[in-house]
């Protein structure tokens, strides 16, 4: 009886090539191109899970990089105009410190003063929204009405156990609160004092042949988030100062802590300037009625178009520009994976990445560290022309 061929044998070889040969060339590519998209995926879902897991740490620490994309620039700017480094990070957080605090300060003063006549005209507009279900063209009477109160009570009642439980939980989510603040101040004040040397390390770690790479797309990206950072920080402020002046004309209550919501809110593009203008609308209409609330919606669709098709496009420029379909997009995927903090870096991420996805395919970092690096153009600010009686006084220092 003949032994079968040994795996060696052309024989093997042959069927090997047949079976080969018998699988179309495009199952073949989509074979080859399903393990790797695989592999990958996995790749990312276990990065994913690790900093959902991780939040507590990776989310103050990512608010932390932001702070100081935002900080950098203007210690920067002090040094060099003579300030001693310690001095200038010490004058930046404490600016951070004392706008934040202002703000606080005057959102509870403002809140704290229309309190009474918040809860009036909240009882008012209940009793309106009532005798509104009671007439035309719904016509409910008092017993429905209070049918569908008592089930939403008996549904909140259900429900009892998760805010119990909630609320022996606030000591903890204090102190998560606290811990974050914390961890968020620290890392802010390391990245400034030694961003470069923390950098140097993480480049470190990759292999040598990625070195090189792994650095210049580090700083391409890094130019690219404190761009982000300015930018959205000018946007939001516009916002703010746009939907408060429209409230502030109309006679609203707690315009501050409105014009402070919307300038929050503006960080989460589309979508947190969308939710916290419906806000805003809903306050107009609670208080000073419908042609109040129309002319807040108009007021808040005009900023809204204003930085949609004027303030992003110009200021932004095309170094952090990305498609408004990708920015729902990513706003989505981010919410969805993290909630609010998701929403809140999925765009500055989106944008930081793409830069670094195209220095890497531009082969620019061949050429060595310093070498400029030709890619999009930056914000406006920086595309600007100078004065002619700028460039002749640096080029005769130069000279």
């Amino acid at each position: 009886m003949a032994r079968p061929p040994a795996p060696n044998h052309p024989a093997s070889e042959s069927t090997d090539d047949t079976v080969e040969s018998s699988i179309p060339r495009g199952v073949r590519l989509s074979a080859a191109w399903s393990w790797r998209l695989l592999l990958i995926g996995a790749v990312i879902a276990v990065v994913v899970f690790l900093i959902v897991q991780l939040r507590l740490i990776v989310v103050p620490v990512l608010v932390a990089v932001l702070l100081a994309a935002l900080l950098v620039p203007f210690v920067d700017w002090l040094a060099h105009h003579s300030w001693p480094r310690w001095l200038a990070i010490v004058v930046a957080l404490a600016a951070v410190l004392v706008v934040v605090g202002g703000l606080v300060v005057l959102v509870v003063w403002q809140i704290r003063g229309e309190a009474q006549a918040l809860q009036h005209r909240s009882g008012q507009a209940f009793d309106d929204f009532k005798a509104w279900l009671q007439g035309p063209p719904l016509e409910l009477t008092d017993k429905q009405i209070d049918s569908y109160v008592s089930q939403a009570l008996k549904a909140l009642q259900q429900d009892s156990q998760v805010l119990i439980s909630g609320a022996l939980s606030i000591g903890s989510t204090l102190g998560h609160v606290f811990t974050g603040a914390v961890l968020t101040a620290f890392s802010t004040l390391f990245i400034l004092i030694d961003g470069k040397g923390i950098w140097s390390w993480i480049v470190r770690i990759f292999p040598r042949g990625a070195r090189a790479a792994t650095d210049g797309a580090g700083r391409a990206g890094w130019v690219t988030l404190t761009s982000f950072a300015r930018v959205q920080v000018l946007v939001a402020s516009i916002d703010a100062l746009g939907i408060g002046l429209v409230a502030f004309f109309l006679g609203l209550p707690l315009v501050i802590p409105i014009a402070v919501l919307v300038f929050l809110g503006s960080f989460i593009p589309i979508v947190g300037a969308v939710i916290t203008g419906a806000l805003a609308v809903v306050v107009a209409l609670v208080y000073n009625g419908w042609v109040a609330a129309i002319i807040m919606l108009a007021g808040v669709l005009a900023v809204q178009q204003l930085e949609g098709h004027v303030l992003q496009p110009l200021i932004m420029g095309s170094a952090v520009k990305v498609h408004p379909l990708a920015v729902v997009l990513v706003v989505a995927a981010g919410s969805l994976l993290a909630g609010i903090p998701g929403a809140l870096f999925a765009v500055p991420f989106a944008a930081v990445l793409n830069v670094m996805v195209r220095y890497v395919s531009s082969g620019a970092w061949r050429a060595g560290p310093d070498a400029p690096y030709t890619g999009p153009p930056d914000a406006l600010w920086k595309t600007v022309p100078r004065p002619r009686r700028w460039r002749d006084r640096r080029d005769a220092a130069a000279s």
